[in-house]
């Protein structure tokens, strides 16, 4: 099985922590030339830090903010015009959450802009390096919510159907070029987001963040949290070359907790 990405340049969203961070980790591992991208300096450098240069590769780090897209797109532009990028991993931190019926207009707009537009932004820029080189992978970390609504999190369910259908339509339209679109839904993973969704749990139910950690728990045929390591592996493979074939999929990695096929 061929999971080389030596000599492929990724970006990578949201990649100072959490999920983002192992993903980058992961595709260092296998060889490939990762650019960081995240809000804060400090963090990315960190994180820089820790990625495999053993097959001489060369890293760093864009520091951006999703919030403003047309300046992610200028910096990135600035990259592209040095180098081509092949493996683009979109990923940034979810809505608020809450319920839909609460949900402020401006909410939406926010998340639609922060996970569709941008992403939108990204791969229309590393497009024509993607279709020079005959190989492109564009992998979007979205949510099992896309099968499966979660309760208390309207606006992040809205979104990521949004940003699933959207992915859909892209695979549809490159593949031809030897490029692949496909999502990945991660289930309950340990990261900060979960830790943000388990505080508003237990602040809501009154008991104790063991009694809603264990609620999550017994919702997983695992009956485990996944480490985001796990998340970044299905990933790391769909952007390898063994994953040439796979297109337009979403991709649970979530331990069996979605219910449905």
């Amino acid at each position: 099985m061929n999971l080389s990405l030596l000599h492929k340049n990724a970006l990578v969203g949201g990649s100072s922590a959490g999920i983002g961070r192992a993903v980058a980790i992961e595709l260092a591992a296998l060889g490939a030339n990762v650019l960081l991208v995240a809000r804060t300096e400090n963090t990315l450098r960190q994180a820089l830090a820790d990625l495999d240069t053993a097959q001489g590769q060369q890293h760093g780090y864009l520091v951006a903010d999703f919030d403003d897209g047309q300046i992610l797109l200028a910096k990135v532009s600035e990259i592209l015009r040095k180098q081509p990028i092949h493996i683009l991993v979109n990923n940034t931190g979810g809505p608020p959450g809450g319920p839909i019926t609460e949900a402020a207009p401006e909410s939406f707009l926010s998340a639609y802009h922060n996970h569709l537009i941008c992403n939108q932004l990204l791969a229309q820029a590393v497009l024509p390096g993607m279709k020079e080189s005959a190989y492109g992978r564009i992998i979007n970390i979205i949510s099992t919510s896309v099968k499966e609504p979660l309760d208390n999190l309207g606006v992040s369910n809205t979104t990521r159907w949004a940003v699933a259908s959207w992915a859909k339509t892209w695979a549809g339209e490159v593949g031809r070029f030897g490029i692949t679109v496909n999502n990945v839904l991660p289930g309950f993973t340990n990261t900060s987001r979960l830790e943000e969704i388990i505080s508003k749990r237990q602040a809501a139910q009154q008991t104790s963040r063991e009694e809603i950690e264990q609620q999550f728990r017994n919702q997983v045929p695992l009956r485990r949290f996944a480490e985001p390591a796990e998340v970044a592996a299905a990933v790391a493979f769909l952007a390898s070359p063994a994953a040439a074939y796979i297109n337009g999929v979403n991709l649970p990695v979530d331990g069996g907790r979605t219910k449905s096929l």
